[in-house]
């Protein structure tokens, strides 16, 4: 099944590709068949999460309030306990 990773942080593709996560790289969505029945990383709308097979965010518990939307290296990802949360989201 197709990987798609949406973010505009290089950081984080290069994170991913250490956790062997590699795919096609977008900043944003555009149309919802971008993510229809695939496996999406990054942080979406839920209306287009409900649309993608699984939506796995990277969450990093750690992370100080002042470096909140930064472009964090993939070594300060990890330095922060970045760790990945799959989800399966569906509409009611």
């Amino acid at each position: 099944m197709e990987i798609i990773i949406i973010t505009r942080h290089q950081g984080m593709v290069n994170y991913l590709a250490a956790q062997g996560i590699t795919g096609q790289v977008i900043a944003h969505v555009s149309a919802p068949d971008q993510v229809r029945g695939a496996h999406v990383y990054g942080a979406i709308p839920l209306h287009l999460a409900a649309l993608a097979a699984s939506v796995t965010v990277v969450d990093m518990p750690t992370l100080p309030a002042e470096m909140r939307g930064q472009d964090l290296t993939a070594e300060q990802m990890t330095q922060y306990g970045a760790t990945m949360s799959p989800y399966c989201v569906r509409r009611l």
